[in-house]
């Protein structure tokens, strides 16, 4: 039977070190990753795309990293650097092969389930259906999460007045707009009030207004004391909303930071290239 109970302090979460960053006395961390790794084997048409005979691909390398509550913390990296990998194991939807992490005191390896109830989860990778509407899509999820129907609905009245949702509530979500779609699937991901939010690319694909109105509900989240683990190529987004921020390059944490500090003599981006060329160079 699965334990419900938060789990006490165990290796390899008791080898981390309090974090040195500044600004951050008396935030609590809500997630403390230890040392995770995954690799998966290649198909010889994934070798050959790739060009490589290696059979396996190791695509997170011993990544640890802590996340505060209240905060929006930020994974940056190159495509194929690990990030989506790395968020799907925090989410509970693949088993790292080694290493562990706890969001709200819960195991992701241990108590998987525990997780999911702490936890919303968006990547552009899991579509909605596009035969059902958003009434009824939210609807079904609430029911999955237990949550009462007076919760529920007004849940639904907030997040889809918020988002301009209530209007197209009956439309099949086949035949709403990209952005749309994008938010349905935010008020979805969102249903039973999580403290601890992942965002995979949450603006990816979307048109100005309404990637705003994407990045302007995720600091009022941050606002409202839930944590945010955003992963993103759009340096300008971090910089604008991001608390702190993680580099990840070949599966490896080679950064993590304040965004504040690391911005004090050029912007991220610079930053960001500085890190990747220093980081391949002594590879090489």
């Amino acid at each position: 039977m699965e334990n419900t109970e938060p789990l006490t302090e165990e290796q390899p979460f008791a080898e981390l070190s309090p974090s040195p960053l500044s600004g951050e006395a008396g935030k609590e961390d809500v997630l403390i990753a230890a040392n995770l790794k995954k690799t998966f084997r290649l198909s010889a048409k994934q070798r050959k795309i790739e060009k490589t005979p290696l059979r396996e691909k190791i695509a997170v390398n011993g990544i640890s990293f802590k996340a505060k509550r209240g905060e929006i913390y930020g994974l940056l990296g190159p495509n194929g650097a690990g990030k989506t990998t790395t968020l799907r194991m925090l989410a509970t939807l693949i088993r790292p092969d080694e290493g562990d992490a706890r969001i709200n005191g819960y195991s992701i390896v241990k108590q998987p389930d525990k997780v999911r109830s702490q936890i919303g989860f968006l990547t552009s990778e899991l579509k909605l259906d596009d035969f059902f509407t958003p009434n009824y899509i939210f609807d079904f999820f609430s029911e999955l999460q237990n949550i009462p129907t007076q919760v529920r609905d007004e849940r639904k009245r907030t997040l889809f007045g918020r988002f301009g949702i209530d209007k197209f509530a009956e439309t099949k979500i086949a035949d709403l707009s990209t952005g749309m779609k994008q938010k349905t699937s935010i008020a979805v991901s969102l249903v039973h009030d999580p403290e601890f939010i992942i965002f995979d690319e949450p603006t990816n694909g979307l048109d100005v207004l309404t990637a705003k109105a994407v990045t302007d509900f995720l600091v009022e989240l941050r606002n409202r004391g839930k944590s945010i683990l955003l992963s993103t190529h759009i340096f300008s987004l971090v910089e604008k909303i991001c608390d702190r921020v993680g580099v990840i390059i070949d599966g490896k944490m080679t950064v993590e930071d304040t965004v504040a500090n690391l911005t004090k003599e050029k912007g991220l981006e610079d930053v960001f290239f500085d890190i990747y060329a220093e980081t391949k160079g002594g590879r090489e």
